[in-house]
């Protein structure tokens, strides 16, 4: 599987995040700053978290969809090209947040 983004070359190439084939390459996308999707599936139910380093792009992003600011999550992070933690920020979008694959 390539390591290119899912969103290349897409219909939704304009949206602010971006979706990865490879979890890595989404982690090293949020690492540099970048919005990464990472949809899963959590007690049954279809979710994402919205994951970066850029706290300020993560609450752009939430006013934009009406997300209020204190729902806006830290947590620590291992970036995989260095092993280092690093300050990270998510937010968790389910139902009406989780936008269209």
């Amino acid at each position: 599987m390539s390591s290119a983004s899912i969103n290349r070359n897409s219909a939704y190439a304009d949206r602010p995040y971006r979706e990865f084939a490879l979890r890595r390459e989404g982690m090293i996308h949020a690492m540099d700053g970048g919005l990464w999707l990472h949809r899963h599936v959590w007690k049954g139910r279809p979710m994402a978290h919205l994951v970066s380093t850029n706290r300020e792009r993560l609450l752009l992003y939430g006013r934009s969809v009406g997300l209020p600011p204190h729902r806006l999550q830290e947590k620590p992070l291992k970036d995989p090209r260095t092993g280092e933690r690093r300050e990270a920020w998510h937010w968790d979008l389910v139902g009406e947040l989780l936008p269209p694959r």
